[in-house]
């Protein structure tokens, strides 16, 4: 799994990134709820780098599956745990959360996966209150 410089826009990301493809379908509605927040923009990245993000997101993820046969099998509770603990600014995991929030609720269906790993970043970064998406 790629490693990214704590609290970079890419380590930030990847967070939504993981919602985003957590139930295994990414849908127009969530891409387009996160172009409507300017995903690119809030986070810090460049033109087309939330794609590359995900990009290598599924490389990863894929390259970790081929034993179990689905990407978010190599998904375990360690590796999401170093993955969170690279944004601990809490601005930026506020700015995640809300984006994160925002497309998982697009497609008006909260998946298992997508909950959990929403449920995992407020448990690990200390979010009490139910964020409502920017």
């Amino acid at each position: 799994m790629h490693t990214y410089p704590r609290n970079s826009p890419e380590a930030a990301a990847r967070i939504v990134a993981l919602v985003l493809i957590a139930d295994g379908h990414v849908c127009r509605s969530e891409v387009e709820a996160l172009q409507q927040r300017g995903v690119e923009q809030a986070l810090g990245l460049a033109p087309g780098g939330f794609a590359r993000v995900v990009q290598t997101l599924c490389e990863d993820l894929l390259l970790g599956a081929y034993a179990g046969g689905s990407m978010m099998c190599s998904m375990d509770e360690p590796t999401l745990a170093a993955l969170l603990a690279e944004v601990d600014e809490p601005a930026l995991q506020r700015r995640v959360l809300s984006l994160a929030h925002a497309a998982a609720q697009a497609d008006s269906h909260l998946a298992e996966a997508e909950a959990m790993l929403l449920q995992a970043a407020q448990r690990q970064w200390r979010f009490v209150e139910e964020l409502q998406p920017a």
